[in-house]
């Protein structure tokens, strides 16, 4: 594996140094670390995002760059600025046409992990909400069964930690914000993602004797939305082979999954008077797309 492509931002005074976890002569598959935007913002143009930071990259012919001697790179998908995980790029033109062929089809099998609030009465279940953008908040998405776009997601719980889980998340479709607004309905907001309810993870809500210093506030054990492109799995766009492709979790996923463990049994679960009783939900019949 080649070396680690190392990015800058100095208006911001931001440095990321982040690790392929696949690379062969077409393809670039990275592990997109937190809080930095897949592309431009439509909102905030100026704001850091990993394809500029690559294409000024290459264009300064950076370290990374001329050791790949690349080009180009282009996504053929997106992650939101928070979740972390596997993004896959293209070396060429003709490579990205294939690739959003592919993506545009459906057809890559991409499993994320999430920390959720709850836990779901099933070990599996499916949403099939059709997803739209809120009518009155820029850049949210609701279920919208008139004008939404048919949206499916699959779901499985990995672990259960009395009032967290640890859930295997495997979008069909690829709808903005899809998982989030899925669980959202299923009143199981991503850990720490405030925009769709979720609260933040602390160690204080699963130890009995925790204590905080006088005059100090407690850290979250998670400061972004505890979500994670954890595989991928698609037919290589020119070799036809079959890839499978992991990113390790970050950090803070790691030490959450290790005190959830340890003290999460300490707390039973209690009763929440904003959740709703779950509904148990079967698989359904795919949605056309």
């Amino acid at each position: 594996m080649a070396s680690p492509i190392k990015l800058s931002n100095p208006a911001t005074r931001e440095f990321w140094e982040i690790d392929p976890v696949y690379e062969d002569e077409h393809l670039l598959a990275l592990n997109k670390p937190a809080r930095l935007l897949s592309s431009p913002d439509r909102y905030d143009p100026e704001r850091p995002n990993l394809m500029r930071l690559l294409h000024e990259g290459i264009a300064s012919a950076k370290p990374w760059a001329k050791e790949r001697d690349l080009t180009y790179l282009s996504n053929a998908h997106r992650l939101d600025f928070e979740t972390t995980g596997i993004m896959l790029l293209a070396k060429s033109r003709p490579v990205l046409v294939e690739l959003a062929n592919l993506f545009g089809s459906n057809k890559p099998i991409k499993t994320y992990v999430a920390f959720v609030n709850g836990c779901h009465a099933q070990p599996k279940w499916t949403v099939t909400a059709p997803i739209g953008p809120h009518p009155h908040r820029a850049g949210l998405m609701r279920v919208d069964p008139r004008r939404g776009k048919n949206s499916r997601t699959e779901f499985t719980t990995l672990e259960k930690f009395g009032r967290w889980s640890l859930v295997s998340c495997r979008p069909i479709t690829g709808r903005t914000h899809q998982i989030r607004v899925h669980l959202q309905k299923e009143r199981l907001p991503i850990c720490g993602d405030t925009l769709y309810g979720g609260r933040p993870l602390k160690l204080s809500a699963m130890k009995k004797r925790y204590d905080l210093k006088e005059g100090r506030e407690e850290r979250p054990l998670l400061a972004t939305t505890a979500l994670h492109a954890e595989k991928l799995e698609l037919v290589h766009p020119v070799t036809g082979v079959r890839l499978e492709i992991k990113a390790p979790w970050p950090k803070d996923l790691v030490v959450a999954l290790k005190y959830l463990r340890r003290y999460s049994s300490e707390r039973p679960p209690e009763p929440d008077p904003t959740q709703f009783p779950q509904q148990s939900h079967s698989p359904a019949t795919p949605s056309s797309v």
